[in-house]
């Protein structure tokens, strides 16, 4: 989503995004002044987001009382352990959610859904799963913490940090929706000796304590949306990665000009990337699929949909 007003004009800041997109969500399912009244005054439609389908999903329980329901995640490596992931379920939003985004000044979208690049950025790393065996990793912007997880439960890797700046996805004593640590106590028994552990961070912190300079890799899905984070997510990139050798890799749509600008930001701290389109067969395959109008995903746009593999070294 673009910016296309006058340059003279105010720029305006992530929350007053969040609440335009709020807004337009409450609008478009109004009927009448009465239905957005009340609709406004407790849940927003939310995006169902559709996906390449790399990893199986089912749903195991959802009590329709709850926010929340549990799915099963089959990891597409043999002998691997199924993952029990606890989500929300794709149909509301409440709008305390937003309130805590504009309060911690980050964005809501962890909890929307199972985004397509997590879904992407998992099968990747699992792909190659060699690469991070006795590594050290972190996940930035994980929402329920797939991909993560996954790394964690594969690859014979020595530590997965499962980070968000979200107080309601990490680890928060203060709140009931602790979503990553209960996914993490929920599927320890598949980690075997890796170390796992959720963290809430946020890309503007000015020092992680003893994180600086410690990990091998830094993974992220579909973080580079809002353009207003782009300095602080290079920053915290720069920050995390190891003095030796090191790696980000993430996933992102191109979306207009957003992905470009935050890669000059990349160049800004002194690292340097690289783009591929083409990284694995199987995604190019449903990818060209979408593009030739299959229904599995109406409106897919490449541009919008396709996540691009980034590779950020030092």
């Amino acid at each position: 989503m673009e910016n296309n007003s006058n340059s003279a004009s105010p720029k305006p800041s992530a929350s007053s995004l969040r609440w335009r997109i709020l807004r337009r969500a409450v609008l478009s399912r109004s009927k009448n002044p009465e239905d957005e009244s009340q609709l406004g005054l407790k849940l927003i439609s939310r995006k169902a987001a559709k996906g390449f389908n790399l990893i199986p999903c089912q749903l195991l329980h959802h009590d329709h009382e709850s926010r929340d329901a549990r799915f099963c995640y089959t990891l597409p490596i043999q002998g691997c352990p199924k993952l029990v992931l606890t989500q929300r379920m794709d149909t509301n939003a409440d709008l305390s959610d937003f309130e805590i985004c504009n309060r911690h000044n980050i964005d809501n979208t962890g909890l929307v859904c199972q985004w397509p690049s997590e879904d992407v950025l998992a099968y990747f790393c699992l792909s190659h799963a060699d690469m991070f065996r006795s590594k050290r990793v972190i996940e930035l912007g994980s929402g329920y913490g797939l991909a993560g997880l996954a790394i964690a439960a594969a690859t014979e890797a020595l530590e997965v940090v499962i980070s968000d700046g979200n107080p309601q996805v990490v680890d928060c004593i203060l709140l009931t929706s602790s979503y990553i640590l209960h996914n993490i106590n929920t599927n320890s028994e598949a980690f075997d000796e890796t170390r796992v552990k959720s963290m809430q961070l946020h890309w503007n912190q000015k020092e992680v304590s003893n994180l600086s300079h410690t990990f091998d890799f830094v993974v992220a899905s579909d973080c580079t949306f809002f353009k207003e984070f782009h300095k602080d997510l290079a920053r915290i990139i720069e920050l995390l990665l190891k003095k030796g050798p090191s790696e980000a890799i993430f996933f992102n749509p191109r979306r207009g000009n957003s992905l470009d600008k935050f890669l000059e930001e990349i160049e800004e701290t002194g690292l340097v990337f690289s783009i591929t389109e083409i990284y694995d067969t199987e995604i190019w395959k449903r990818h060209q699929r979408f593009m030739n109008g299959d229904e599995s995903w109406p409106g897919y746009e490449k541009d919008h949909c396709y996540p691009l593999l980034i590779r950020i070294t030092r």
